[in-house]
């Protein structure tokens, strides 16, 4: 019997998958979390064979969470499925443990796809994300101006793309606002940006 793990904050998501595994693993026991908090409770007392894991969660920073379940559960398989772009979170979040990255968008059968080479020990690349790659490691260098940002940088500019202030973050992430500010100043060099406004239109022309 298969096990599968779901975290994702809106319950309408989950009920969608989980009918889905229903149907395809007979019987299959599918457990649910809203957050990382939960998900990682959920792992404390239970071995899943498949963790599909949304990116975008209040109260949650995924990608720390995708790099402790890697090293705390590295037996565990770990699937993103999330409504967030491809080409600037997939590379991150496989480097960080994940066994692949698939649309919320995706076609029914493309998802199945994913979950049965991730559950058969391999693992899943769009065709889109494999041609990136394949581009990049001819050029040697990487196409995409979010990946020169640290992980920390990272998180903050994805809560700056969501509309938070650099109060709202140094609550969320407790970290002290000039700490934020000196990663915003830092982030926005990187990118070569000046404001909120420039970011906004960058991050939309690599689909974030």
């Amino acid at each position: 019997m298969k096990r599968f793990l779901l975290v994702d904050d809106h319950i309408v998501v989950r009920s969608g998958i989980k009918g889905l595994l229903s149907e395809i693993y007979k019987p299959a026991e599918i457990d649910e979390a809203g957050d990382g908090d939960s998900a990682v409770e959920k792992l404390k007392h239970a071995t899943y064979d498949l963790m599909m894991m949304d990116i975008q969660m209040p109260n949650t920073d995924t990608l720390g969470l995708m790099e402790f379940i890697h090293i705390k559960y590295p037996s565990i398989k770990v699937l993103i499925f999330s409504m967030s772009s491809e080409k600037i979170y997939a590379k991150r979040f496989m480097k960080a443990g994940a066994k692949g990255f698939i649309s919320k968008e995706a076609p029914l059968e493309e998802i199945k796809k994913a979950i049965n080479l991730i559950l058969n020990e391999r693992m899943y690349i769009s065709e889109s994300l494999a041609s990136a790659l394949a581009e990049e490691s001819f050029s040697n260098v990487s196409s995409n101006p979010f990946d020169k940002l640290s992980a920390r940088e990272f998180e903050i500019v994805s809560l700056l793309l969501l509309g938070h202030t650099v109060s709202d973050i140094s609550k969320s992430l407790n970290l002290q606002v000039s700490t934020v500010g000196t990663h915003k100043a830092r982030l926005l060099e990187k990118l070569g940006v000046t404001n909120i406004l420039e970011l906004k239109e960058l991050a939309v022309s690599f689909n974030l």
